[in-house]
């Protein structure tokens, strides 16, 4: 067995299809499309302006057989000084030696850069993907959300790594009327001059960049938590573009200013298991077939800076995101992911009758 570093574009490709082997007799895994998955390991995600990334592959016996990326993220460094550097993209088969290489060799490259701790995984921050999923194999994962078999946590543990957060994923029945308690506290916010609106999908960067405001302040509190650059908007734009629906992303506002963030998208990971990672003129006919029977869409943003929580600012976008979700047919929403101690945002999910379906876990070793 060794390990070798990924140099060029055609270790790129081995890199992003090994999963495929891994996963091939697996019904719940949705590969992303191999072609937006390596542009989006390269110089032309803006992540790569503030983070270092080291991509390796393990081989036994010339086949690939487990992946990593050693990661050092030099915003997170600056913001929480914590001397922290990241492992994440993994996959591997189930054997302790393949895995344990892996760790080894993002440890060494970690360690190598005078940082203290490993944690993860971060694929390729808190902004994205993050955790293996530990909890809730039994339904698939949706959009964004990691995916993976339950040994890889077994895999972390033997290694030696613990605990560090747990992330919840609660899903609901999309109501046709929502509790009395919502309405209530949703008009009370009305009467507080507090307005919502849909995103002109036209205009997506720029009202991204509202975003950007709400989330950079109303976050900035929580464990994990990164500053978004302008670039990873625009970025991040592009890529919803082609998913969001403008009925399911709200910006609050007071006096037209953006006070809050909603933002629902449909679970294109009912689109992908069925594509394998390809994007072929048969496949483009079954991804355009199989969007419209999407039943279930995924709540990835959500925040209300700090002024303006506990006044109904909630309460107002969930009802007009509701209103927008029954509009269009979907029957489940999934609140994801959410910070095991985030309880403010665990109660909201409460009100409208959410369940814990899925945790996902972060590790670290020292």
């Amino acid at each position: 067995m060794e390990i070798r570093e990924v140099t060029n574009k055609k270790t790129l490709k081995e890199f992003v299809i090994l999963p495929l082997n891994i996963y091939q007799h697996d019904p719940f895994y949705a590969p992303p499309l191999i072609g937006d998955m390596m542009e989006h390991l390269t110089e032309k995600n803006p992540f790569f302006k503030r983070a270092i990334l080291k991509l390796f592959i393990a081989y036994r016996d010339g086949k690939p057989v487990g992946r990593i990326a050693a990661i050092i993220n030099h915003a997170h460094l600056e913001f929480h000084k914590d001397g922290v550097g990241f492992f994440g993209l993994f996959e591997c088969i189930n054997d302790k030696e393949v895995a344990f290489a892996l760790f080894d060799t993002v440890q060494d490259f970690l360690r190598a850069h005078g940082l203290k701790i490993m944690r993860g995984p971060m694929n390729l921050s808190t902004n994205e993907e993050c955790g293996f999923l530990y909890e809730g194999f039994d339904k698939p994962s949706m959009i964004m959300i990691p995916y993976n078999p339950s040994y890889y946590n077994e895999l972390a543990e033997a290694y030696g790594m613990k605990k560090v957060k747990d992330l919840y994923c609660f899903i609901t029945d999309v109501p046709k009327e929502l509790p009395s308690k919502i309405e209530r506290v949703a008009r009370f916010a009305e009467k507080q001059g507090i307005r919502v609106r849909n995103v002109n999908l036209k205009n997506l960067k720029e009202e991204l960049y509202a975003f950007m405001e709400v989330y950079n302040e109303a976050w900035q509190e929580n464990w994990g938590f990164i500053p978004i650059t302008k670039e990873e908007i625009d970025y991040m734009a592009e890529k919803l573009k082609a998913v969001a629906i403008p009925e399911l992303v709200i910006v609050a506002e007071k006096d037209s200013q953006p006070i809050g963030f909603f933002g629902a998208v449909p679970d294109f990971n009912e689109v992908l298991r069925r594509l394998g990672g390809k994007i072929t003129p048969l496949s483009i006919i079954k991804a355009l077939y199989y969007r419209r029977n999407i039943k279930a869409m995924r709540l990835l943003l959500f925040g209300v800076k700090h002024g303006y929580r506990h006044r109904g600012v909630e309460s107002i976008m969930l009802r007009e995101a509701f209103k927008g979700a029954i509009k269009y047919g979907f029957k489940k929403c999934e609140f994801s992911w959410i910070l095991e101690d985030n309880y403010d945002t665990i109660n909201l999910t409460q009100i409208v009758g959410a369940r814990r379906y899925k945790i996902l876990r972060i590790y670290e070793k020292e």
